[in-house]
């Protein structure tokens, strides 16, 4: 369904003019109200969608992909060439949501509990650490949350724990309330669903949903919702989409009430672009459009191709943001990663970042909104302890568990092609480079085990074969 916004009838031409004049009195604290609606902080949405790397955007060059609406915010905003996420779903999140890389939250991988904090530490829940839900409710935001979570806490307070006044989440079965269950017989899903039939908690409580009821759509209804129920006070939404992520069943038809579209990424990527346009179409129709922030970044690399490999496939991502001041249509070479999230939530904001904790990142408002070109002069990623670093002309790659080193020179390429591979190199200014980064690694702790007995599978005879992490998500 598309929403139409409608320019109401300016009353007052229809009314006697000594009426005008008893509104003008009486009703001046109506105009008032108008204008401090018009002079109220930004909104801003921040999305997250689930296993999509850049490279599948129409706007990062995809000519298989229809996204009109993704391509539509791109040239509406500014999008970035090179931003990094983490290679796995959860230190994503954890970097989303704290402003730290793995080395200070402590989630520096998601599978192998090695790498996570150790279960039952402070450390571990989420709602321990301070998150852009706080950092928002401290500026008098009010929050919510919506789609997939993935993270720490127990029914009812879960999410509520982290800065968020409401959610409605995809629900594991250990996210339902006791004694309840959430019936999936009905669905092609395995475990408990999150498209069709989909497993929801709203609020701490159980929402029941029917076999033709999609998660996406209820998940983006609920997102226009909340940005329509508080129009009146800045909002502040985190959106953390389920879409891409597999299985990639069949999708509703947009164009065809009832009916549905063969199952697919293209077609899940496909409707995740449709639901994006709603989205818009929505804060247009409730005159919110000019007044907030679209901040929407991609958890890891696509999946199946890309994600979970500590590459810059597993790491780059969709970087697209619009808003108020942003300048329009611009397409920055400047490198950013998950932790300039935060600091830019503060400056949007006029939020004050903590000062008892390190936050790894910097605001990107001066590239936004054109003041300067250059952002940082490298990004990180990192998954167990495999890392990636960037800068606008190198990369270095550290395979996990032992996998050895990758140098390349990415020359003006942004989207891993024509990279020349010179880990052998003896040219100066590769031994420059290197000397460069190996300088830089010196001030991030090197990554290592938590003292947890490593749950990696093992392969007989070959100590150093890396196998990709599984992830249950």
């Amino acid at each position: 369904m598309m929403f139409e916004h409608t320019l109401p009838i300016h009353w007052m031409t229809w009314l006697p003019s000594q009426t005008v004049w008893v509104l003008a009195i009486v009703g001046g604290w109506l105009w008032a109200g108008e204008l401090s609606m018009a002079a109220q902080p930004p909104n801003v949405i921040l999305i997250l969608a689930d296993d999509l790397g850049a490279k599948e955007l129409g706007c990062y060059g995809n000519a298989e992909h229809h996204t009109p609406n993704l391509d539509r915010m791109a040239a509406d905003g500014v999008r970035f060439e090179t931003f990094f996420a983490m290679p796995l779903c959860t230190p994503t999140r954890v970097a989303l949501m704290t402003g730290q890389y793995g080395f200070h939250s402590g989630f520096l991988g998601m599978s192998n509990k090695a790498f996570r904090p150790p279960q039952n530490t402070p450390e571990a829940s989420i709602f321990n650490h301070f998150t852009v839900g706080d950092l928002m409710k401290s500026a008098g935001y009010v929050t919510a949350q919506v789609g997939k979570w993935q993270l720490a806490g127990e029914v009812p307070t879960l999410i509520h724990d982290c800065g968020f006044d409401e959610y409605r989440m995809w629900a594991y079965e250990h996210n339902l309330p006791t004694g309840v269950t959430h019936d999936a017989s009905k669905s092609n899903e395995n475990g408990n669903p999150r498209y069709w039939h989909p497993s929801i908690v709203e609020n701490g409580k159980h929402l029941p949903t029917t076999a033709d009821q999609y998660g996406p759509d209820l998940f983006n209804a609920f997102a226009i919702d909340f940005a329509k129920r508080h129009k009146s006070q800045p909002f502040f939404i985190y959106y953390t989409s389920v879409l891409t992520h597999g299985p990639h069943v069949e999708t509703p038809d947009p164009n065809h009430a009832g009916k549905k579209l063969e199952s697919g990424f293209k077609t899940n990527l496909e409707y995740f672009d449709y639901l994006m346009g709603q989205l818009r179409n929505g804060l247009k129709a409730e005159g919110l459009a000019e007044n907030t922030y679209i901040l929407l970044v991609g958890d890891n690399g696509t999946g199946g191709d890309g994600k979970g490999t500590v590459t810059e496939l597993g790491a780059r991502v969709p970087g697209i943001f619009l808003g108020p001041t942003v300048k329009k249509g611009l397409t920055s070479m400047a490198v950013a990663d998950l932790t300039d999230i935060m600091p830019t939530l503060a400056a949007i904001s006029g939020a004050k970042l903590p000062t008892d904790r390190p936050f790894d990142g910097h605001s990107l408002l001066p590239v936004l909104n054109g003041a300067q070109v250059k952002h940082r002069d490298w990004i990180y990623s990192h998954l167990d302890d495999g890392r990636l670093l960037r800068d606008d002309r190198w990369l270095l790659q550290i395979g996990m568990h032992g996998a050895g080193e990758k140098f390349f020179d990415c020359g003006a390429s942004r989207n891993g092609i024509d990279y020349t591979d010179v880990s052998d190199s003896k040219e100066p200014q590769v031994i420059a480079a290197r000397a460069r980064f190996a300088a830089i690694l010196a001030t991030i702790p090197e990554p290592k085990p938590n003292g947890v007995e490593s749950n990696k599978p093992k392969v007989k005879g070959e100590k150093k074969k890396v196998k990709k992490s599984k992830a249950i998500e």
